[in-house]
C-alpha cells in the first residue's frame, strides 16, 4: 500500500444515488404515467423475487468479505486490502451489482416503467462517478495486484 490517506474520494454514499433515481421515476410516473399493467402480473412479481435473491447473494457475500478483511465500506477511507476472493472472482464489483438487481427488484414489485428507463442513467453516473474513482484509487495503491486483477475479473459481470 503507498498512502495510507489516499481514498477514492466517492463524497456521496453509492446507494443514494440508487434511491435518488429510484424516487425520480417514481416521481415522473405520477406526472407522465405509462402503463404499468405488466407489472401487476404475477410472472413479475416471480421475477421480482428471483432479482431479490439474487442481489441477496451479492450483498451478503460482498458485505461479509468486508467486514472479515476488516476492509472499509465509506468511499472517503483508504482501503486496507484489495478484495479478490469469493464473490469478487465474478465481479470486481458486486456492491454494485447488488445494488443494482436490487433496484430492478423493487422496480418490478412497485411496477414503474420510469425506473427502468432511468436505469442506464444510474449505471453512467455509477460507473463514471463511482467506479472509475475506485478504479484509478486502486490503482494508485496496489498497483500492479490490481492490474492483474482487472485482467482476471470484469467490471460488472
Amino acid at each position: 500500500m503507498k498512502n495510507k490517506q489516499d481514498s477514492p474520494g466517492v463524497y456521496i454514499p453509492p446507494p443514494l444515488f440508487y434511491i435518488l433515481i429510484f424516487v425520480a421515476g417514481v416521481f415522473i410516473q405520477k406526472k407522465i404515467p405509462l402503463n404499468d399493467t405488466l407489472f401487476k402480473s404475477p410472472a413479475m412479481k416471480i421475477v421480482g423475487s428471483v432479482f431479490f435473491i439474487i442481489a441477496l447473494f451479492f450483498s451478503v457475500r460482498s458485505l461479509r468479505q468486508f467486514f472479515k478483511s476488516k476492509n472499509t465500506l465509506v468511499l472517503i477511507k483508504p482501503a486496507s486490502s484489495l478484495q479478490t476472493d469469493g464473490v469478487y472472482n465474478i465481479s470486481r464489483n458486486p456492491m454494485y451489482v447488488a445494488l443494482t438487481i436490487l433496484y430492478l427488484a423493487v422496480t418490478c414489485f412497485i411496477g414503474n416503467w420510469w425506473n427502468i428507463i432511468l436505469l442506464p442513467l444510474l449505471l453512467l453516473i455509477v460507473q463514471e462517478y463511482i467506479i472509475k474513482r475506485e478504479e484509478k484509487y486502486l490503482d494508485r495503491q496496489f498497483g500492479l495486484q490490481y492490474k492483474g486483477y482487472k485482467l482476471k475479473v470484469r467490471r460488472w459481470l
